[in-house]
């Protein structure tokens, strides 16, 4: 259940006093979509997230944080094309976040495409990806969601000033290890339930 989001936006649209219904005609979506998000089955994706901070004229940050405390399964993706790499990090991740949904990618479109349809609370990106440069899937990644948490994995440490240039919260060297992902977690700009050890 996502019940602090749900119980933040009841109290926000309560103070505007505005019903589910109106809220639905201005956000161009049915009343029962509404509904769930107020029940607790549902969340908005960062589309509607964004919609419903102009409808309520509230900081979207509110709203984003409201989301992120309420998702009891966030999505963690790992995106590097070595598939050595994927296997051997995503059961460290999965050890370290026992409440995520971890999943890995070798091609850089997949990951952006998979976060354009989900939330994703955390990235660790390789950053160089045969043509593909990490720090560009970034970019791509901070522009579908401003909240997510991006943290570059790569063996070449000259990467670490172009790194912070693209809004990255973290730089971690290979190889993935579970001390260091835990390190990463507690330097996260929009922390998120993890179920592992208190970050």
């Amino acid at each position: 259940m996502t019940m602090f989001f749900a119980d933040t936006l009841k109290k926000l649209r309560a103070e505007k006093g505005l019903s589910q219904n109106e809220i639905a005609k201005r956000m161009y979506v049915t009343k029962v979509t509404v509904s769930r998000w107020e029940n607790g089955n549902r969340l908005p994706d960062a589309a509607m997230i964004y919609r419903l901070s102009e409808v309520l004229g509230v900081d979207i940050n509110v709203l984003f944080s409201a989301a992120a405390q309420s998702d009891e399964s966030p999505n963690v993706i790992l995106v590097d094309d070595n598939k050595i790499i994927l296997i051997g990090g995503l059961p460290i991740l999965e050890e370290v976040m026992p409440n995520a949904t971890v999943t890995g990618f070798t091609k850089p479109w997949e990951a952006i495409e998979y976060s354009k349809a989900n939330r994703i609370a955390l990235a660790f990106l390789d950053i160089e990806m045969g043509t593909v440069s990490g720090l560009d899937v970034c970019r791509k990644l901070l522009e579908i969601n401003p909240q997510i948490n991006v943290v570059y994995l790569t063996a070449y440490q000259e990467y670490s000033f172009d790194a912070w240039s693209t809004g990255a919260c973290g730089f971690m060297l290979k190889p993935l290890t579970a001390k260091g992902v835990r390190e990463q977690l507690r330097r996260l700009r929009y922390p998120f339930l993890t179920g592992g050890e208190s970050v």
